[in-house]
């Protein structure tokens, strides 16, 4: 007997059929003989509507503008897991596995107080193990949790991947199987690269790579915490029908397992090619070279949430001044230039200018700690399909480059190609 946590995302619970579904893929794990909790998401949709919803309502109440409360929103936003988790609740029932819903403040799982992007701090779990010891199957509605101020408190979008990877730690879990629309975790995005193959194993520090950079596979916190933990988790498909061959394959299931390094054998080189659109590029010119300046640039970034990536400088030939470059994801850069406008005198630009619809790349593959010649290779790659390289940004594991968005797809292909990704 095992115990296992499994989460089932929007598409997977998306109508009443799609429910059921995933009740037959819980109840074949309950008669495996193993002790089952779930994690759902809403319902494919709902959670946009209900977005939609608290956006308008002030509008439509007279207000000048659409503020609201973030502890009135997260009361909203998070009805969608609550019905969600009610419904599988009583479709387990009816197939007669004993089954309870729980909402996060039920458990309870403790978060910060940062409405609407809340952090999991600690989950209270004694009992929910109680009643899987009674062989119940627990479902909780995942994005959810109570923060400080004893209010509902929601992880943000893509947070019920990280609902399931802190349940299974918190009960000790011997697996997480995060079900979802895709079947696994794929050497890149197979609609653009029909020779993309299914990974079996991805290590943790990889897969935080492709999640950061483009990957929308699982949640990046998701990832974090699972290899801060542990957490063995499995990427796999709902779609595929409960009783398929394989499916009650405890230890190899079809689907990617996500793990610790230490157990994967071969560690091939690159293990697969991620991409990210909608990047913009702002470039400060001549500034004064001098301590002190790249605080002055990023501090204000940074205090008003903007995530900046690739940062480039440049020093004149005399020392006297400097071009700064970086990215911003495209959403973010009204922000960043008024945040870079009302530090000019701070900073001491001459000149800003800015770019949006560029794309990055990136090469990834835990392989690349102890092989030389993997970035000349994907430099020579795209300058043969004359790709012009804007920036570059390396790590231990990865390699990002900053490309202009129409070759995007070309770029990819490229890449996948020249590390034989299609044919291993």
């Amino acid at each position: 007997m095992a115990r296992i946590v499994m989460k089932f995302g929007g598409t997977s619970v998306a109508d009443l059929d799609r429910i059921c579904n995933v009740a037959r893929h819980v109840k074949r794990e309950v008669d495996a003989g193993h002790q089952v909790a779930v994690v759902v998401s809403a319902m494919a949709g709902k959670t946009n509507e209900l977005v939609d919803w608290v956006r308008k309502m002030p509008l439509v109440a007279g207000a000048n503008a659409s503020f609201y409360d973030a502890r009135e929103y997260d009361a909203i936003v998070a009805s969608g897991e609550q019905v969600t988790s009610g419904l599988l609740a009583v479709a387990l029932q009816s197939m007669g596995v004993d089954a309870r819903s729980w909402q996060g403040w039920q458990i309870p799982v403790r978060t910060d107080n940062a409405h609407g992007a809340a952090r999991i701090e600690t989950i209270e779990s004694a009992t929910l193990l109680e009643r899987l010891a009674m062989n119940q199957v627990a479902v909780v509605a995942g994005f959810q949790g109570i923060g400080p101020d004893n209010r509902i408190a929601t992880l943000g979008r893509g947070g019920s991947d990280t609902s399931a990877v802190a349940l299974a730690a918190a009960i000790g879990a011997d697996r997480c199987d995060i079900y979802t629309d895709v079947d696994g975790v794929y050497t890149t995005d197979p609609r653009i690269e029909p020779a993309a193959r299914r990974l079996a194993r991805v290590s943790f520090e990889e897969m935080l790579e492709m999640a950061s950079l483009g990957a929308k596979v699982l949640q990046v916190r998701s990832v974090e915490m699972a290899m801060v933990h542990n957490v063995r988790t499995f990427v796999r498909s709902s779609f595929d029908a409960p009783d398929a061959p394989g499916m009650d394959d405890f230890d190899n299931p079809p689907g990617t397992l996500i793990c610790s390094e230490d157990e994967i054998v071969e560690q091939e080189t690159v293990t697969g090619i991620a991409y990210a659109k909608d990047e913009a590029q702002i470039s400060l010119r001549r500034l004064a070279d001098r301590p002190g300046i790249s605080a002055a640039i990023f501090g204000p970034m940074a205090e008003t949430g903007i995530n900046v990536d690739m940062i480039v400088q440049n020093i004149s030939s005399d020392g006297q001044f400097t071009d700064m470059t970086f990215t911003v994801p495209t959403g973010d850069v009204d922000k960043a230039l008024a945040a870079l406008e009302a530090n000019k005198d701070a900073i001491g630009y001459d000149t800003v200018q800015s770019e949006t619809g560029l794309v990055k790349v990136s090469v990834i593959g835990i392989g690349m700690r102890s092989h030389a010649g993997v970035a000349a290779t994907a430099f020579k790659a795209l300058a043969d399909k004359s790709i012009n390289i804007r920036a570059i940004t390396t790590s231990e594991i990865k390699i990002s480059i900053l490309i202009d968005g129409p070759y995007a797809e070309l770029a990819v292909r490229t890449l996948h190609g020249v590390y034989g990704l299609d044919k291993r």
